[in-house]
């Protein structure tokens, strides 16, 4: 199999016109966009262990530069963010080339990823996960009004960095419902329970990928992940739709349904 620099070099060889991937500097990974097959930054290139939101770099990439086509490293959550941002009308996969990554067997049972690899692999070997439940099945062992107090306990560490915002794949808005001062009170920390969180689920209802970079970024340890993990298993249960599985299936929330579907869903 092939290493990531040889494959930097074929790709742009192929007619891409940069190679958007990560680079080790120093210790610290870093994303890089290589434009020249001869580039010094090809001496660095480096898959590691460590993830990065390429998809939001890709969609000013693509804005910027629409006459150019760009090849991408991804791993598995990485190809569901682009298959969902492309169905939002924010990347173009004609113009991209994915350039799959499996992820290691540590990296996936530390990841819990349902599915920690893309479709097609040109780096790395396929391995299997189980998503880890261990936090939804202890909230839905509580009654109701406990439930409530145990996020609320979780939100009370919120110190509203907007960390989980700004690190996921899948927020791209120039205006953000957060920072409305009608929804989200200013200078308010942590933000009042449970508006902040509830906006912020609900936009991620039918988008999440699954990746949990929001919880990897999260200063406080409050568990988004299985929250938003529940969003999406509620939307497969009642609209048998799954984010980033199908370049193909519109999410059921882009469009109108009729007034029998709604009620089906009761």
């Amino acid at each position: 199999m092939s290493d990531l620099k040889t494959i930097v070099k074929e790709k742009l060889d192929d007619g891409a016109d940069a190679f958007l991937c990560l680079k080790n500097e120093e210790g610290t990974t870093l994303p890089v966009l290589i434009t020249d097959a001869d580039s010094p930054d090809l001496e660095s290139v480096d898959i590691g262990d460590s993830r990065y939101p390429l998809g939001k770099i890709l969609i000013n990439l693509l804005r910027e530069y629409p006459d150019k086509r760009f090849a991408v490293l991804v791993r598995g959550c990485d190809e569901r963010a682009l298959i969902e941002l492309s169905k939002l009308e924010q990347v173009d996969l004609d113009r991209l080339v994915m350039v799959g990554m499996a992820c290691s067997a540590e990296e996936a049972a530390a990841c819990g990823c349902p599915r920690p690899y893309p479709g097609d692999v040109a780096l790395g070997e396929k391995v299997e996960a189980a998503p880890g439940r261990e936090v939804i099945e202890e909230v839905e062992s509580l009654a109701g009004a406990e439930r409530l107090e145990w996020w609320k306990k979780q939100f009370s560490r919120c110190i509203k960095c907007y960390g989980c915002r700004n690190i996921c794949p899948m927020c791209f808005c120039k205006d953000c419902a957060l920072e409305d001062p009608y929804l989200v009170e200013p200078g308010v920390i942590p933000p009042e329970f449970p508006s902040f969180h509830i906006i912020r689920a609900l936009d991620m209802t039918g988008r999440c990928i699954d990746c949990g970079l929001c919880e990897e970024a999260c200063p406080a340890d409050i568990p988004l992940r299985s929250l938003y993990r529940k969003m999406q298993d509620i939307m497969e249960e009642k609209l048998e739709y799954r984010a980033g599985e199908s370049a193909e299936e519109k999410s059921p929330l882009s469009f109108l349904g009729t007034v029998h579907d709604i009620e089906k869903l009761e």
